[in-house]
């Protein structure tokens, strides 16, 4: 997927062959495209990227309009990352083969009608439905906009666009909680879904007037059978992990997902091993700094989204805060992921991928720790200091993440290295939503459950739901201040838990990270001139 050159001119990454012609191909010049065209990928990509995050903002307004408990609360933002991991290799394929600014026009389209439609539903399970709607908009577009880029502009212009493509890919998420967090303090939780329809409209237009049509000259071959096996076995792996909570883990259903999402999974193994274009093809994890790579990728996505997705109701029902407020609490920690990825490259090729990868998730388990010492009332500058090791952390930990992935493979696979790349992290944060979101559920639920036990069943039903159900409910109890107090303090233990559990997951990574790092074995090939093409190439993108 993505093209880059060293001092010599050698290829790190396979270019495409020549894009096919057509009626727009003009405005594809090199003195024409880099300008017209470079902001209007950019502004699809913010688009479906800015959406991972931004509801998160909304959730306990969403909470006390819908009544969604937080199970409901958990699948409106994971359906929308599921679908987005699930779907994101498939579509690439699709865009490939039929067209990339084909299927960024249809996936803009998906997204934007979806977010117009959920601006008019009031029911969890409608929103549920429509964010994964959207989900399968962005799994369009996400690749199509790297593909466009790396196929349409020449190697004096590319480098620097793909450098551009992974800031706004990295920027995007904060960007989108402080634009939500804006819209909130004057308007409601449909405002955030009218901002994904302005975006993508605007996007829209500008891509049939700029962007030039694209594909694979032989046509990419698809796996439709692959795709289906594995979502499906995503999606009932994701449904037991976050209706455990609510229907009790020895429920049927839960024992019936579980089942099915590992059965699935081993299916799909044995037919990508079988297939001769294989979606993702197992063999590839017998390269340690692959494995490496992408397991580290997914534990820091993990993390991360866990945490934004129960850091900004904490913030907000627990520490009463306003939304906006909330989100700017998240600056920081964009900073510093912003600061230290910049140094990462050099420290990679000072000190070694071994060295400072295993840092860098050390000091994200650090901030994960940090942050579970959090409780009803914590002053600012704790969440301060656990944000700035989390994106001190995520900064050091992904470049030498990334490195690794594309060392272990070899040049005629570079295509394959940004695809696991992009999975690890896609994947990563819809689990780490399910699993962080279900741990703070269960503890919620039974920390609340013996302050709800004189109540009518109605309402100690809608207490143990969520925090804000809670708060809505206690004008009417004579006890309901207590009540809400109980309730905090449940959502912060619950908290303590998830990001201690977070934190033990992180920390135990780093260890088996350093392990398989300082066993690798370079690919085969000119070992010195792959480090410093490699070290390039992840420098300008940092």
């Amino acid at each position: 997927m993505l093209n880059s050159t060293n001092e010599r001119g050698g290829a790190i990454y396979p270019k495409d062959p020549p894009a096919k012609p057509t009626a727009n191909a003009a405005t594809a010049s090199a003195g024409a495209a880099p300008r017209a065209l470079l902001p209007v990928v950019l502004l699809a990509l913010a688009t479906v990227v800015s959406a991972i995050a931004s509801l998160n903002v909304a959730l306990p307004e969403i909470a006390r309009d819908t009544h969604a408990n937080q199970t409901e609360l958990q699948w409106i933002v994971d359906a929308y990352a599921l679908t987005f991991a699930a779907f994101l290799l498939p579509f690439g394929a699709l865009g490939d083969r039929f067209g990339r600014r084909r299927a960024l026009l249809i996936g803009l389209t998906i997204f934007g009608a979806g977010s117009l439609a959920a601006m008019f539903v009031s029911d969890p399970a409608a929103l549920i439905a429509l964010r994964g709607v959207l989900g399968l908009g962005a799994a369009l577009v996400m690749p199509a906009t790297l593909s466009i880029l790396t196929t349409t502009f020449d190697s004096e212009h590319r480098e620097r666009a793909v450098a551009l493509w992974a800031g706004i890919a990295g920027a995007s998420a904060i960007l989108g909680l402080l634009a939500a967090g804006l819209l909130l303090e004057v308007g409601s939780w449909q405002t955030v879904f009218a901002l994904n329809v302005v975006l993508a409209s605007t996007a829209i237009v500008s891509v049939l007037k700029q962007v030039p049509e694209s594909r694979h000259a032989k046509g990419a071959r698809l796996d439709p059978v692959g795709a289906a096996v594995s979502a499906l076995a995503l999606g009932a792996l994701v449904a037991a992990i976050i209706e455990g909570p609510q229907r009790g883990w020895t429920d049927g259903f839960v024992l019936g997902g579980f089942a099915a999402g590992l059965l699935g999974l081993a299916l799909f193994v044995v037919w990508e091993l079988r297939h001769p274009a294989p979606l993702l093809d197992p063999r590839i994890f017998r390269s340690a700094p692959v494995t490496g790579g992408a397991l580290s990728l997914f534990v820091q996505f993990f993390a991360f989204f866990g945490w934004i997705f129960l850091a900004l109701q904490y913030l907000q029902v627990v520490q009463g805060w306003s939304p906006l407020v909330a989100a700017l609490c998240l600056v920081p920690m964009g900073m510093a992921v912003m600061g230290t990825s910049r140094a990462a490259p050099t420290l990679v090729a000072k000190a070694g991928i071994a060295r400072v990868a295993p840092v860098g998730l050390g000091l994200l388990a650090a901030g994960m720790g940090v942050l579970s010492l959090l409780e009803p009332g914590s002053s600012y500058w704790l969440v301060f200091a656990g944000v700035l090791l989390t994106g001190c952390g995520m900064g050091l930990a992904t470049t030498p993440a990334t490195t690794a992935i594309v060392e272990g493979l070899p040049r005629a696979k570079q295509g394959v290295a940004s695809a696991m790349n992009d999975l690890s992290r896609e994947l990563g944060g819809a689990l780490g939503i399910a699993v962080l979101g279900s741990l703070l559920a269960d503890r919620y639920a039974s920390g609340v459950a013996g302050q709800t036990a004189g109540l009518p069943e109605p309402a100690a039903e809608a207490a143990m739901s969520s925090v804000a159900a809670a708060q809505q409910l206690a004008p009417s109890l004579p006890d309901g201040a207590n009540l809400v107090a109980v309730a905090q303090a449940s959502f912060a233990d619950g908290l303590s838990l998830a990001l201690s559990v977070a934190a033990i997951i992180v920390l135990g990574t780093a260890f088996a990270v350093t392990a398989l790092l300082l066993h690798a074995k370079q690919p085969a090939g000119d070992e010195n001139e792959r480090r410093v093409d490699v070290h390039e190439s992840v420098s300008r993108a940092a």
